[in-house]
């Protein structure tokens, strides 16, 4: 049985050292961060100024405040005695060599004999940090590779050493991946490891473009985005935001260590960027690099004067009707186009390709582990061999023959034996494979505490709309799934909700069900869309104009999230990303809930013009009176205007942690750090409550405090007001929240039931619609998917 890690230290408390810190503590560890003493002062100002630089740090780099009590500070000279007693030391100083390998011979003298050691570099070799170092500390050393923000991004490269214990890659690997939530690939120790050495070719493909003037920065940006499977960053808004110094500092450190790299021209950093770097336009930091907003729009280089100009429409074809592909069939429609858009596409990718299969075996042994690197640390949908396959096995080496690039022998090789992927489907295999070269197919390594809805796809559809499906997730437990456009709570989703239950509550061979799906987000919230039309139709309909249609819709969500809540049979949430409005109240609605740590929840209806109906205000109000210590109204009070607070003001949790303080989430959320563990934990979270014998939670009153707490709420919403914080209109909402949470016309405290709630968020909702600053802000959150304060 692998030891946990527990206690950890991180020597540097720079950008990558304090993120690094931050998210050991997210974890649940005990971190010591130091760093140099400081010459001035306190010995600590130094470790102290960059840690709280760190904190205010956007988006934010702890989960909560909690995290952040866990990171103790100190400083080189005075604390560092501790590394005696931790499990990990985590170096992340400056990129020199001769920096480091002094540091961690003072490591040495210190730490513990079973601890493990890391450098955390992205470029210099690793086994050249370990000279000098006894056996017993190269046995335990290893490079680690967090990417930039490590709370976000979700590779981790591990580089061992040909001296580290595969024991030790395997307990930091495990622990990487369960604990911290990373994607896991293990790099051989060569120049930028995997997915820099890939990263960076196809970033100077890009470069090379624009310097040639063949195509401009949009264009460019527009053909390595999204419509490609990539960020919407692209190629020149994500080296503004990595910063042009740094990847000048990359180009220049990897062309001299890369001598027999066939491509080894291309990383040479052309005298634009010198020239760039050397005026100070290092990106974003500074204000300007390949884009500069002025004038309040985002203009681009010009090469020749070094301004910046407006943008120009792009030369590209039309590229819309693209977009309603997937990405499969996106890809293959541009790799055929005979344009200006089709022949960058089709080169770029086919030198990309050629580069990719070319460093097998140099930095990795499996396609899927280069495949892997590009997706999880720069954000590709699927990886330079997916694509290969996508576009056709055998078509692209043709091309790649007929443009003169250059194949490696085991490419060749896997051709002659019929090979026409490296991804097989076989069926004569037991599981996804991959093609290794001089193993041939191997299975792909997928944890067995995993579970995607890819595996559910060989077992029986056990109902399903056009907008929802019931899956037979195994062992008993059924798996409901979203297939609305963008997990919207729709009617059928509503309906499908509904129908699962019944047919659950019919088959006594399934013990519960998980509702969950695979999506970046588990739910934003109703179809406003929807929504918007009905009203619109009850508008121009007489008989209608009573909103009686919206009002039935409402009715059945309220029962429905009743129904899931005192269900006799368990449903557990399983939720990730964007878990708003509907969506929010949906999850409240699941007594139990297993919660991806990346899971943004919040109430947000007032943002447009709507407060929660759903439930949510009632839950919440039975929050605030469990929280407090006693039934006083003064108890409850003060957690009353938290909730009041953090609906008035649309707050959205900034993380699962921050979902249970702000009452989204009960306390008994189970939140899982690597989110594809998700569906797995709670398929064994449905197992477990059905054996431990299943009950329902109990019915019990809520307590309300009546008109006395309404108007210290309306005084809050008065402050805010005169301190033009909020507008009249969000006022007059918060003026409504207030209403319902206090219990409405209640002139004292008392305690009513769900229903008395409910009723009173459905009454304060339906006049709501034909608010004019209502329909205005709808409007404008379809039109623009931001939110308007009018």
């Amino acid at each position: 049985m692998q030891t946990p890690f527990r206690t950890a230290a991180v020597l540097g408390a720079g950008v990558m050292g304090t993120q690094i810190a931050a998210h050991l503590a997210n974890a649940g560890l005990t971190v010591h961060l130091l760093e140099l003493p400081s010459p001035k002062g306190s010995k600590n100002d130094l470790v102290e100024g960059a840690f709280k630089k760190a904190c205010k740090q956007s988006p934010p780099i702890f989960y909560s405040q909690q995290a952040v009590k866990r990171v103790i500070l100190g400083n080189y000279e005075e604390q560092f005695d501790r590394l005696a007693g931790v499990d990990w030391v985590i170096e992340a100083v400056v990129e020199n060599l001769a920096v480091k390998q002094e540091l961690f011979a003072r490591v040495e003298r210190t730490v513990g004999p079973d601890a493990v050691i890391a450098t955390n570099t992205s470029g210099l070799l690793i086994h050249q940090v370990a000279e000098g170092r006894s056996k017993s500390f190269r046995q335990r050393f290893l490079g680690t590779h967090f990417f930039n923000p490590p709370r976000y991004l979700k590779l981790l490269e591990l580089i061992p050493t040909a001296d580290t214990d595969p024991a030790v890659v395997e307990r930091v690997a495990a622990f990487g991946r369960d604990r911290l939530g990373k994607g896991i690939v293990v790099a051989k120790d060569t120049p930028n490891f995997i997915a820099n050495r890939i990263g960076v070719f196809v970033s100077m493909l890009g470069l090379r473009s624009f310097i040639r003037g063949d195509y401009t920065i949009e264009e460019i940006d527009t053909l390595t985005g999204t419509l490609v499977g990539r960020p919407k960053s692209a190629t020149f808004r994500t080296a503004d935001l990595v910063g042009l110094d740094t990847l000048l500092y990359v180009a220049d450190n990897l062309y001299p260590a890369i001598p027999h790299d066939e491509r080894r021209e291309l990383f040479q950093p052309p005298e634009l960027m010198r020239k760039l770097v050397a005026t100070g336009t290092l990106g974003a930091k500074s204000g300007q690099g390949f884009y500069k907003k002025l004038e309040g729009e985002i203009r681009s280089l010009n090469p020749k004067t070094f301004g910046y100009d407006s943008p120009r429409p792009v030369n590209l074809g039309n590229l819309d009707g693209l977009k309603k592909q997937d990405l499969a069939e996106r890809l293959r429609h541009l790799y055929k186009e005979r344009n200006r858009a089709g022949d960058f596409f089709r080169q770029t990718m086919l030198e990309t390709l050629a580069y990719s299969a070319n460093r097998i075996p140099e930095i990795a042994d499996s396609p899927a582990d280069i495949d892997r690197a590009m997706a999880w640390g720069f954000g590709w949908e699927i990886g330079p061999f997916a694509i290969w396959d996508a576009l056709g096995f055998d078509r692209v080496i043709q091309d790649m023959t007929q443009s003169g690039l250059t194949l490696p022998p085991w490419v060749k090789r896997m051709q002659e034996t019929g090979a026409t992927g490296f991804y097989s489907a076989d069926p004569a295999l037991t599981a996804p494979s991959v093609y290794v070269p001089g193993e041939s197919y191997v299975a792909l390594d997928v944890p067995t505490n995993e579970l995607h809805l890819a595996d559910l796809s060989d077992r029986p559809l056990l109902w399903h709309n056009s907008e929802a499906a019931l899956l037979d997730a195994g062992d008993g437990v059924a798996l409901f799934e979203f297939r609305s456009k963008a997990n919207t709570l729709s009617t059928k989703v509503v309906e499908g909700l509904d129908a699962a239950l019944d047919w659950l509550e019919i088959h006594d061979n399934f013990h519960g069900m998980v509702i969950g799906n695979e999506g970046p987000n588990f739910c934003v919230g109703i179809n406003l869309a929807e929504v918007g039309k009905i009203a619109q139709w009850e508008n121009l309909n007489p008989l209608n104009r009573n909103h009686h249609t919206i009002a039935k819709l409402l009715h059945d969500v309220q029962t429905l999230v009743q129904r899931i809540y005192y269900f006799p049979k368990p449903v557990v949430a399983a939720i990730q990303g964007r878990v708003l409005g509907g969506g929010c109240e949906l999850a409240m609605a699941c007594p139990h809930v297993v919660a991806d740590a990346e899971t943004y929840i919040g109430l947000v209806e007032l943002g447009v013009g709507l407060i929660p109906a759903g439930g949510g205000l009632m839950r919440l109000a039975r929050w605030a009176s469990q929280r407090a210590i006693s039934d006083e109204p003064a108890d409850i009070l003060p957690w009353l205007k938290q909730v009041f607070r953090t609906v008035g003001m649309a707050q959205v949790s900034n993380s699962a942690h921050e979902g249970i303080e702000l009452g989204f989430l009960p306390a008994t959320t189970q939140i899982v750090m690597n989110g594809d563990r998700r569906l797995y934990a709670a398929k064994q979270e449905v197992l477990c409550l059905h054996r431990m014998g299943y009950a329902p939670p109990p019915r019990q009153p809520i307590p309300v405090l009546g008109q006395p707490a309404r108007a210290i709420l309306e005084h809050m919403a008065y402050v805010m007001h005169a301190g033009n914080y909020i507008s009249d209109y969000d006022r007059s909402l918060a003026n409504r929240l207030a209403y319902v949470l206090t219990g409405g016309d209640l002139t004292v405290p008392a305690s009513v039931d769900e229903s008395y709630l409910f009723n009173l968020e459905r009454d304060n909702f339906l006049p709501l619609i034909d608010e004019p600053k209502t329909k205005e802000r709808l409007l404008h959150m379809l039109k623009t998917k931001k939110p308007l304060r009018n």
